[in-house]
């Protein structure tokens, strides 16, 4: 078994149903979901290797913990390989992941080492096949005790557009203010426009993807500002 496994795994899984914040049985060969993004990959990686990663308890009963991305950056701190998102694009099997900037949720796809992704993405797409290239990610990670077979390595190519999200000091700009007034509209409360990407807007942000199917991570990708109809620089 190498981390090819985990994408052959992965794509059989295609087209079935998200719900954020849902409880996967680690050791539950025959679930079809719903899945969120770290319950499956951390299934995946149970299912062909047998390892607990990223879990509240990696030496717990797999039947019963949960996994967070928080927990993933944990064990990819203390336990794993932290390889480049580069390096994470080449490898079949790979973790790619985002923090959330105020530990709260945020996101992991499998890489297929070709530029591809498996991943629960969201309530509108499920588990999707989708891409690397054009979205904000922190770090790959390689789980210890896998065999990773990598390809060449492909440059990767980071997103177009600056990612406002919840950061410490705050994101200050006029397309926050554009973000705050599009979410307003729809009526998602962002406690006024003031061009700063505080509390407030990242809750509004998360409340407002998650009314439309789109990852709840709480950070303006350019599907989100699509979906607000809005440009952004």
């Amino acid at each position: 078994m190498t981390g090819d496994d985990i994408i052959l795994l992965g794509d059989k899984h295609v087209g079935e149903p998200y719900q954020l914040g849902v409880h996967v049985s680690k050791d539950d060969a025959a679930y079809k979901g719903p899945w969120d993004c770290t319950e499956f990959v951390s299934w995946l990686y149970y299912q062909v290797f047998g390892i607990l990663y990223g879990c509240e308890n990696n030496q717990g009963d797999p039947h019963t913990y949960e996994t967070y991305s928080g927990q993933w950056a944990r064990d990819a701190n203390t336990l794993g390989r932290i390889i480049t998102v580069e390096e994470a694009k080449a490898t079949p099997g790979a973790a790619i992941i985002r923090f959330a900037g105020n530990g709260d949720v945020g996101h992991i796809a499998v890489s297929d080492g070709n530029g591809g992704t498996v991943e629960a993405h969201g309530k509108a797409d499920g588990i999707t096949n989708s891409v690397v290239d054009g979205r904000r990610w922190d770090m790959g990670v390689l789980v210890p005790g896998v065999t990773y077979k990598p390809n060449p390595v492909i440059p990767y190519t980071p997103p177009s557009i600056i990612i406002y999200r919840l950061m410490h000091p705050y994101m200050v700009s006029p397309d926050v203010g554009k973000i705050q007034a599009a979410l307003n509209r729809r009526g998602f409360d962002t406690d006024g426009v003031d061009n700063i990407f505080g509390e407030c807007t990242f809750n509004a942000v998360k409340q407002f993807q998650d009314s439309v199917g789109l990852n709840p991570d709480g950070e303006v990708s350019a599907l989100t500002a699509a979906a607000l109809d809005i440009s952004l620089k």
